[in-house]
Formats: C-alpha cells, structure tokens, sequence
C-alpha cells in the first residue's frame, strides 16, 4: 500500500458523493431493527441473535445465500408503509451527513409483492418521507425497483407493471437481483425490452456470485445500462473488452463482496485492475447496514488498501455522477459541484 501524503479523513468528509448501487433495506441501523422487532413484538428473539452473530462476525457471512436469508429476515420487519418511510428517512439523513448529493435507491418491490404488501402504499410512504427529508437536507433520491430473478419471468413483469406507473415519480428504472444461478438474463429479454420501451433504464446485479457470462448475458441479451458488481468480469478478457468498448458503469461494493464471502479480503478485490483495463467505476456500498460500512468508508478502505491519489478519489465520485440517470445538465452539475469542491486541497496535508 502507498503511503498517503494527505489527510484522507478530510478529503472523503469534503468529498461530494454520488451512490448508485444501495439497497433501502440493507441501509436500516440494527437500533432500528430492534425498536422495529420490539414494537412489532415479533422477531425479537431472532433479531437479537442476528445483530450478536453480525456484531462476532464483523459482518461476514459464511456464503452468499446466508446473506440472502439474512436480508430476508431483515425485510420482514418491514411490514407497513410507516416502517418504509422510517428507514427513507433515516437513510436520507444519514447519506446526507456523509455529503452524498445525489443517489439511486434500490427498493425491493419484488420482496414487497412477495410479502403481499401493497406496493403502491410502500412507494408513496418511501417517496414522501424521501422529498421530505430532502427538502430538509438538500440531496435528491431516485429509486430502482428490483425484481427477485429466481422468482421467474412473471413476477419481473410485474414489478415492470409498477415501476412503469411511477416512471413520473422518482421511478429510473427497472433492476433485477437475487440468485443469478437460478436466474439467467435470457429469460427476462422480453421484458427488459418492454421496460426500455417505456422510458425506463435497465440495471441487473450480475457477475456477482456467478461467473462472466452472467455479465455478458446482461448486456448483450437485457440491455443493462450499469452492472451491479461486476466481480467476476476480470476473469473473461472478451467481457473486459465489451465493458470497456461500450463504456458500461460497474457498480463496484467492495465490502460486500468481501462480507458475502466471494472475495477473501479487500486487497483481493479486482477493483485495481477494473481501472487499469479502462473500465467506467464507480464505488457503492450496497447493503451498509448489514456489512458495517458506508459510502465514505468504502473511498476511506479503498484508497488505504490500494493507494488512491486524491485525484482518482475524485475521478470515481465523477464517474458516479455521469453513470446515473440524472439528465445531462443534472450531471454536469453534480459533476461542477464535485470538481469546485476538490480544486482547493491547501487544507487537506496529512
């Protein structure tokens, strides 16, 4: 690791950030869950016992689908459009003191069909407490509606049928997660297709758990505009090509990767090497309550790990802001507020 001639506490703090890949569910605080499990006066015992086990564990999982029943357990606790709009609004709060100008949140919609919740009534809850909260704090929220890929073709065209009906209220676009195994991109073509045809864009986690070709599949086949995760891209030199000739924005996580087990530690996360092959990063913290970390800590890991000067720091909060769904002039000045924010440095020696 390079040593660092700067005092990288104050250049995150004064960092303007941008973050792409987060999960409103993953975000809520395990004090929040407790008071959430204790009002509820259900999932007490259970509750309990998953913040000791990721309090011993310093939030490491033993395999990908632990992560999975976890994230489950912890979107049971949301049950009513009040408890959606509690963790909106406290994740809003919390992004903004870390000095986050803009994000895209990723709501479960295919978990909340699931539970056979009313949709509708979550997203009015999450958008009101989001426009509440941002008129308070003064950093703006989208949202993704991820569908559950291994829940089949069907039940992602109906997470599309609600997405589409919200497109003029804060809905970007239309994202798939879960088990990339049990749920290849081809069968979704059909509706990733009806869903860009509706003005919306089309995100996939992919490359995650499984190898290169999940990638590829998403590109090529759903006309994915960013890849979630993107982990196992450095293994296929032709999707290493494909990313970098087509500029496709991957959302790296690198604390996820590492807590969900699919890395060993953070100096073995490709992260290095996407950059060196010319690849379009940007740097997100997925799931932060649920892997102890957040947007800042991710620049703060990354830069001791690998070394990051203060310019590539900067270069990826850039790349944030031009890989969202904002409109051309939104980015350029998220994109302008980034570079005044960085251009004076006197106050930043280590």
């Amino acid at each position: 690791m390079a040593s660092l001639s700067f005092n990288l506490d104050k250049l995150v703090a004064r960092l303007p950030k941008v973050e792409l890949h987060l999960h409103l569910e993953g975000s809520v605080q395990p004090s929040t869950l407790r008071e959430l499990a204790r009002r509820k006066g259900r999932f007490q015992k259970e509750t309990e016992e998953w913040i000791v086990e990721r309090e011993r564990t310093a939030c490491r999982y033993g395999a990908f689908q632990d992560f999975l029943t976890a994230f489950k357990h912890v979107t049971l606790l949301l049950d009513t459009p009040a408890d959606y709009a509690l963790a909106t609004k406290d994740l809003v709060e919390w992004l903004a003191s870390q000095n986050v100008q803009y994000a895209e949140v990723i709501l479960a919609a295919g978990v909340i069909l699931w539970k056979n919740q009313s949709l509708e009534a979550v997203y009015e809850a999450v958008a009101a407490a989001a426009l509440e909260a941002q008129s308070r704090m003064g950093l703006r929220v989208n949202w993704i509606f991820d569908a559950i890929r291994h829940f089949g073709p069907d039940h992602v065209r109906e997470v599309l049928r609600y997405a589409s009906r919200y497109r003029e209220r804060g809905v970007v676009a239309l994202g798939i997660g879960g088990d990339e195994g049990r749920g290849p991109a081809r069968l979704f073509q059909e509706t990733f297709r009806e869903a860009r045809e509706l003005g919306l864009h089309v995100v996939a986690h992919a490359g995650e758990s499984v190898g290169p070709e999940s990638i590829r599949e998403a590109v090529e086949l759903l006309g994915a505009e960013r890849i979630g995760h993107g982990l196992t891209a450095m293994q296929d030199p032709g999707v290493i090509a494909m990313l970098r000739s087509r500029q496709i924005p991957i959302e790296v996580c690198p604390t996820s990767n590492v807590c969900t087990g699919l890395i060993g530690r953070l100096g073995d996360h490709p992260l290095p090497r996407m950059l060196q092959e010319g690849l379009l990063v940007t740097l997100n913290s997925d799931d932060p309550a649920m892997f102890g970390t957040s947007l800042s800590a991710e620049f703060l890991g990354v830069a001791k790990e690998f070394g990051f000067s203060p310019a590539l720091l900067t270069q990826l909060s850039i790349n944030a802001a031009r890989a969202s769904f904002l409109t051309s002039e939104e980015k350029s000045r998220v994109e302008a507020e980034i570079l005044k924010a960085m251009s004076d440095r006197g106050n930043l020696s280590a």
